[in-house]
């Protein structure tokens, strides 16, 4: 009886348009998507003055993604304490913070101390804020929409995806197919500069689209749905058991689906820390100029990884609305890892680096959308926020081993030209292929085990 009379408040109270959620989550994304816009940085960090190696590069890339994974584990228990608006303000606050520090600082340092202080700006303080944030636009939207979890965990990260594009292009500019040809904020205004015009951007979008991250008024349904009372939907829907987090860190399907995140990470995360330095080895191996195959690879990380990224997170999450998540995870890292093995042999052809590019990043996309959908579906939607916390370190592991593991192969085989890169496309695409292997056994967990 309480349970009715507490769904019969909710319906007569007055909500908002449950979409605007859709809106703030996908301005928040679009500016931590911004950590995929590394690339473009890479270049010139290694230039004078500067002079980065190509593993500093990655160093500050894999600590900003490590950063980012760890403090969700804090975001994701604050915002069901403290309420996901003020923990998605404090996320714009800290990453903006981080990139105008970052940019402060690179004004006045190069060489050793310009690489730490980067670190500390871009990398820990600036993937702290993407941490805090990034989470809330997820706890939010499966509490809006438990009818189409596979679609608004996708639309709430797609923005994540389509970011790095915008801050892409702003930094190197629009290329000459286009017909629009620019040189880019990078060139005209210099890295110091390009950090200090994201930081501010990133402050005000973050700002506005946290005014729609508000949670649902307890027992809000959607008009016309009715939560289903059996299976792990209905454990996602409220209706079945809702595991704490330490009940779901004693599952072994928490680890199964941590393990696989962390190869499915592993292999995105890397191509997206390299793909502009490998894409030039590879294109100039093939006969291009230095200049052109420059060009020709920022556009296969700033369109065709980018923009597939961005689809794969919505695609994936409606199909696997439709075939399930075991079914459209096993798919996904299967995919990835054939694509993976090939990829390196289609790095001299500009026609086969954008495939390439695309087929990675839409797969990569994909983790965005599943996994989160995934714990919601075998851990339950109330803590959702919480346990997807602890589910997303498996980012930040693959993040720190991935793009590193890449810039270690590449500085120790230098003399080998492209050929360096040869060895972590093969051990990303095998871990993909293991994760594949490991999604053929998934079933959702019994709450007995737990209780």
């Amino acid at each position: 009886m309480g349970d009715e009379s507490a769904a019969a408040a909710a319906a007569d109270k007055p909500v908002m348009n449950r979409w605007l959620v859709v809106v703030g989550a996908i301005l928040i994304q679009l500016c931590l998507g911004a950590i995929y816009a590394w690339s473009v940085f890479t270049p010139p960090l290694k230039a004078v003055p500067f002079n980065f190696s190509a593993t500093q590069t990655q160093i500050i890339f894999a600590v900003g993604l490590a950063t980012f994974a760890l403090v969700m584990i804090l975001a994701g228990r604050w915002q069901a304490t403290v309420g996901p608006t003020t923990v998605a303000r404090l996320g714009g606050i800290v990453l903006g913070i981080g990139y105008v520090l970052g940019g402060v600082a690179s004004r006045t340092m190069e060489g050793t101390p310009a690489f730490w202080a980067i670190l500390i700006t871009i990398g820990l303080i600036g993937g702290a804020g993407i941490g805090l944030a990034y989470v809330v636009p997820i706890a939010v939207g499966v509490k809006w929409f438990p009818d189409k979890k596979g679609m608004i965990t996708g639309l709430a990260v797609a923005g994540f995806g389509f970011g790095a594009l915008i801050w892409i292009y702003l930094g190197q500019g629009l290329p000459a197919w286009t017909g629009i040809e620019t040189s880019g904020l990078i060139a005209t205004q210099g890295v110091a500069n390009v950090f200090l015009i994201f930081g501010i951007a990133f402050f005000v979008l973050v700002m506005i689209g946290s005014l729609w991250m508000k949670n649902p008024p307890e027992g809000w349904t959607p008009a016309g749905w009715t939560p289903p009372t059996t299976g792990a939907a209905a454990s996602a829907s409220g209706a079945g058991a809702q595991f704490q987090p330490n009940q779901m860190l004693r599952t072994p399907q928490f680890y199964m689906l941590w393990i696989m995140f962390i190869f499915g990470a592993l292999a995105g995360l890397m191509v997206i820390g390299i793909i502009k330095l490998y894409g030039i080895d590879a294109l100039k191996a093939g006969g291009m100029d230095a200049a052109k195959a420059s060009a020709t690879a920022g556009t296969a990380m700033a369109l065709f990884y980018a923009l597939a990224n961005g689809l794969g997170r919505i695609v994936w999450g409606v199909v696997s609305d439709k075939l399930g998540r075991k079914a459209s995870l096993t798919i996904m890292m299967a995919a990835q890892g054939v694509v993976m093995l090939v990829f390196f042999y289609m790095g001299d052809k500009p026609a086969l680096l954008y495939l390439g590019a695309a087929l990675i990043g839409f797969n990569f996309g994909g983790n965005f959308a599943l996994f989160p959908a995934a714990t919601a579906d075998f851990f339950g939607n109330k803590n959702v926020g919480r346990n997807y916390g602890w589910m997303f370190t498996a980012y930040g592991v693959g993040g720190i081993v991935g793009p590193i593991m890449a810039g270690l192969f590449k500085d120790a085989g230098l003399e080998k030209g492209v050929d360096a890169w040869f060895p972590a496309f093969i051990v990303a695409g095998i871990a993909c292929l293991i994760a594949a292997a490991i999604g053929l056994m998934l079933k959702p967990p019994k709450a007995q085990a737990v209780a």
